[in-house]
């Protein structure tokens, strides 16, 4: 009988610390590691993160935190609805990889997640999904098979944002194929994030309320391997941006890419939205646009730089562009072809901007090329002794006035629409 107390003694206590472990304490946080996280680099973590998490959603929310360790993992995680997933990270860390040779590795001082899962596969699911109030932050994400001296490997988006209200906050993307995908969702958050997306950054579309992506830096720190950069600029696009309603950017910076900013249109519809204090350095093109909403794509505090590529232009509205943009008080420089080439339907205005170092082959190409649409120049300095403006026979309007020039007035009109030349001062 003593034998027998004593085993059922046992049984239930057993039971007891196994339901302590997946039950959440008191204050609604937990640790990955009750759950059997190991955070060695080598152990697949994948499974004790899913439960923890689970269990985080079963409880109605709460906070799984990852202490600090290595974390490996295989598959990939779905963060319930009202969860946080937390690793010890306050602010965005510093991993500078290697100038020429060389694959970098994380240091051992934080939450890092090595993600392996689909390699060479970009169709397959997210590494982590968000859902509705579901919130990732004070993490490093790290894919420890991706090649820092070659052209990378595909892989699918390592984040995707879903229901309402999620958001990733003080993470690095160190090195992923596929960044943020920040579609069909309301209200996202994406705040202080950093990092070396390779194939595209963050990605925004069917958006019918308000996103917002603040302090967010894409630059080379990874690798900048002439291999894997050039690929990058041959092929990397930073911010994409598709159905979006009044989307809020503001203080934003990518290095090294194709494009910088992107609006495209998808079957969801374009984007509109105040874009503050944007920067694109070192891309091909630094801002394209396809098309966008008339309510306006409003670019205001940018600097945008291109000097690299088969022709390095800072602005290119393409033939499809319908809406409207407007760039103010924005700088463009750097030895390039040209800062803006505008076609299509809609209206595109530069207010109080600086331009500086087109035309770098001296081939008399113009600052700004318009081939048709609607174009407003007002306030604007340029600051090179070459031609300002090439207004094409397809443009519909034009207003070109207080604009002063290096040197004297160069601008050649061809349109046979209605415009308006006025008040330029050359010297």
């Amino acid at each position: 009988m003593r034998i027998f107390l004593l085993a059922v003694c046992w049984l239930a206590l057993s039971s007891f610390v196994c339901a302590a472990a997946e039950a959440p304490p008191a204050n609604g946080a937990m640790s990955v590691r009750d759950f059997g996280a190991k955070g060695d680099g080598r152990t697949d973590d994948t499974a004790a993160f899913q439960r923890a998490l689970d269990a985080a959603g079963k409880a109605g929310g709460g906070t799984v935190r990852a202490p600090r360790g290595n974390y490996f993992f295989t598959g990939h995680l779905n963060v319930p609805a009202g969860v946080t997933l937390a690793g010890v990270w306050q602010s965005v860390p510093a991993h500078n990889g290697l100038r020429d040779a060389g694959l970098p590795k994380p240091t051992d001082d934080g939450t890092t997640f090595l993600v392996t899962e689909n390699a060479g596969n970009e169709d397959g699911p997210p590494f982590l999904t968000l859902n509705h109030n579901g919130t990732l932050k004070g993490v490093v994400l790290y894919y420890p098979d991706q090649n820092a001296t070659d052209a990378p490997k595909p892989y699918p988006w390592a984040i995707a944002m879903r229901g309402k209200n999620p958001a990733v906050l003080q993470v690095e993307l160190l090195n992923p194929y596929n960044g943020i995908d920040a579609s069909h969702n309301e209200r996202h958050l994406i705040r202080d994030v950093q990092g070396q997306p390779l194939r595209r950054g963050i990605y925004v579309d069917a958006i019918y309320d308000i996103g917002r992506i603040e302090d967010v830096h894409f630059n080379p720190w990874w690798s900048i391997h002439a291999k894997l950069l050039g690929w990058q600029q041959e092929h990397g696009e930073a911010f994409i941006f598709g159905r979006a309603d009044w989307q809020y950017v503001f203080n934003t910076f990518c290095f090294g890419y194709n494009v910088g900013y992107k609006f495209i249109k998808t079957s969801a519809g374009v984007c509109n939205g105040n874009f503050l204090g944007l920067g694109a350095d070192d891309c091909f093109t630094a801002v394209v646009v396809e098309d966008s909403a008339p309510m306006a794509l409003l670019i205001s505090n940018g600097e945008f730089v291109s000097f690299h590529g088969p022709d390095p232009t800072m602005v290119e509205v393409k033939a499809t562009h319908s809406g409207s943009v407007r760039f103010v008080n924005c700088a463009f420089w750097g030895p390039c072809n040209q800062i803006g080439k505008i076609a299509g339907r809609g209206t595109v205005g530069f207010s109080d901007c600086t331009f500086v170092q087109w035309d770098r082959k001296k081939e008399g190409r113009p600052a700004l090329r318009v081939d048709s649409g609607t174009v407003l120049v007002s306030g604007c300095e340029f600051r090179e002794n070459k031609a300002q403006i090439e207004l094409g026979e397809k443009v519909r309007r034009a207003v070109i006035t207080g604009n002063v020039f290096n040197g004297t007035e160069r601008i050649a009109n061809h349109s046979q629409g209605q415009d308006k030349l006025a008040d330029n001062a050359g010297e």
